[in-house]
């Protein structure tokens, strides 16, 4: 018997559905903007639609459309690096789309809700603190820890 190797679920769709190829190839350039371009940039900057080769990046005043025009020879080679489909740059100025909302991995599970019983817990354990400042973050930091699926407070 012949073992393959094992093939991402994103390349079998676009062998299925060559019309995905543009869309999730967008959607991983979005993923990994911050990473080539830096936070500055990703502040002004976002990567929009990408057809025929083109990744059009829209910015959101005209001194980042001129700084991001002179550099877009750079960004081109950082992102074709990346993403070999990618042939040219173009960057318009228009209203930045919002950010998105963060990825949830899929194992990661939303967090528990205290109960009021939890609540009374903590505020117990941290008044016994006499410095407020480290008492509040021992009060913050025992929440976000029983707030955390299949831990003490959020099991319950």
């Amino acid at each position: 018997m012949r073992v393959r190797a094992p093939r991402a679920v994103a390349d079998l769709l676009v062998s299925a559905l060559p019309a995905l190829r543009d869309p999730l190839l967008e959607q991983r350039i979005a993923r990994a903007w911050v990473g080539l371009v830096g936070p500055d940039v990703a502040r002004r900057a976002r990567p929009g639609s990408f057809f025929d080769g083109c990744l059009q990046i829209t910015v959101d005043n005209s001194p980042w459309l001129h700084e991001l025009t002179l550099r877009a020879p750079e960004l081109r080679e950082r992102l074709r690096a990346e993403f070999g489909e990618v042939r040219s740059v173009r960057v318009v100025l228009d209203t930045l789309p919002p950010d998105p909302p963060p990825v949830r991995r899929s194992g990661e599970a939303r967090a528990v809700p205290l109960s009021a019983g939890d609540v009374r817990e903590i505020e117990a354990a941290t008044s016994a603190i006499p410095d407020p400042t480290l008492a509040a973050a021992a009060r913050r930091l025992m929440t976000k820890a029983w707030r955390a699926p299949g831990a003490r407070g959020g099991s319950r």
